[in-house]
C-alpha cells in the first residue's frame, strides 16, 4: 500500500515523528527514527494485528479500567474507551499525545499521562484491571521496563483478578525475547503464557501474565475500514505455545 509524503514531521528528544497519509484508503501511520509505531484507517481503529489481538484478550478479561504504558498513536486506547472501557495512557515523549489527538482522532476521555513507565508505577496509586506494556526505543523494549524490579511495582498496580500483557518483536523462531521475558515474568506470577505466530519473520508476540490461565485465542472484534481479512489472517495464525529460555541454551 503505497504512502504518500510526510504529512507532517516534529523533532522530539526520542527521535523524529513522521506522521504519513494515504489519500486514498485514509490510512495513517506514525513512524519514529524509522520505525512503525502505529497504523490507523480513517476512524482511528488500528492496523495492527497485535493491537487486536490484546485488544480481544482485554476484552475477554473483562478489563474495565486498562493502564497503557506506550502511546504511539494511542489506537488501543481509542479502541477501549469506545468498547466502555476505561483506558489510561503514559508515554516519556508529550508530543505523542498531540500526535495522537490530531492525527489520529484519541478520544479526550483517555486519561493521558507524560511520565517514563516505571516511574509511573512508583508514584501511582491507582488499581487497573489490566496493564499492557507496548514501549519501544526502535525495536526494542527498554531494558528498565524488562526487569523483575518492574513487573513487581506493575504488580502492585494490578487489581488481584489483573493481568499484564507485553507486546515485544520477534525476528524469527530463534529470537530468545519472548522466552527471556516470560522468564522474567515468572519470577513475580505463578501464571505466565506466551501467545505467538511462530513461522512468521519479523512479528510481535504478546507474553502476558497474572490472571490468564482462561484466556482463548483472540479473534478480530472490531474491523477496520482496511485489511480487515488480513488481520484476521494474522490473528488466526496466533496460538498459546509452551515458553522456555533453555531450549535456546545451545545457542548461548
Amino acid at each position: 500500500m503505497a504512502l504518500t509524503a510526510p504529512v507532517e514531521e516534529i523533532e522530539t528528544s526520542f527521535g523524529t515523528i513522521i506522521i504519513l497519509k494515504n489519500p486514498e484508503t485514509g490510512t495513517t501511520t506514525y513512524e519514529v527514527g524509522g520505525c512503525g509505531q502505529s497504523s490507523a484507517d480513517s476512524g482511528g481503529t488500528s492496523l495492527a494485528s497485535y493491537i487486536h489481538a490484546i485488544f480481544g484478550l482485554l476484552s475477554q478479561a473483562k478489563a474495565g479500567n486498562v493502564l497503557i504504558v506506550g502511546g504511539g498513536g494511542g489506537t488501543l486506547g481509542t479502541m477501549l474507551v469506545r468498547a466502555r472501557h476505561k483506558a489510561t495512557i503514559v508515554d516519556v515523549d508529550p508530543a505523542s499525545f498531540d500526535v495522537a489527538r490530531r492525527h489520529f482522532g484519541l478520544p479526550e476521555s483517555v486519561i493521558c499521562h507524560v511520565a517514563d513507565g516505571d516511574a509511573f508505577m512508583r508514584d501511582s496509586t491507582e488499581v487497573y484491571d489490566a496493564i499492557v506494556l507496548d514501549a519501544f526505543h526502535g525495536e526494542i523494549i527498554p531494558a528498565h521496563l524488562q526487569t523483575t524490579e518492574f513487573f513487581g511495582r506493575v504488580r502492585e498496580r494490578l487489581a488481584p483478578h489483573g493481568a499484564v500483557f507485553a507486546n515485544i518483536r520477534v525476528g524469527h523462531d530463534f529470537d530468545k525475547g519472548p522466552d527471556q521475558l516470560a522468564k522474567t515474568m515468572r519470577s513475580v506470577w505463578a501464571e505466565v503464557r506466551v501467545l505467538d505466530a511462530e513461522g512468521v519473520c519479523g512479528r510481535n508476540a504478546i507474553v502476558m501474565a497474572g490472571q490468564v490461565s482462561k484466556l482463548r485465542q483472540p479473534r478480530l472484534l472490531v474491523r477496520p475500514k482496511v485489511n480487515a481479512d488480513l488481520i484476521g489472517t494474522e490473528l488466526d495464525r496466533m496460538r498459546f505455545r509452551p515458553w522456555n529460555v533453555s531450549r535456546w541454551a545451545f545457542g548461548n
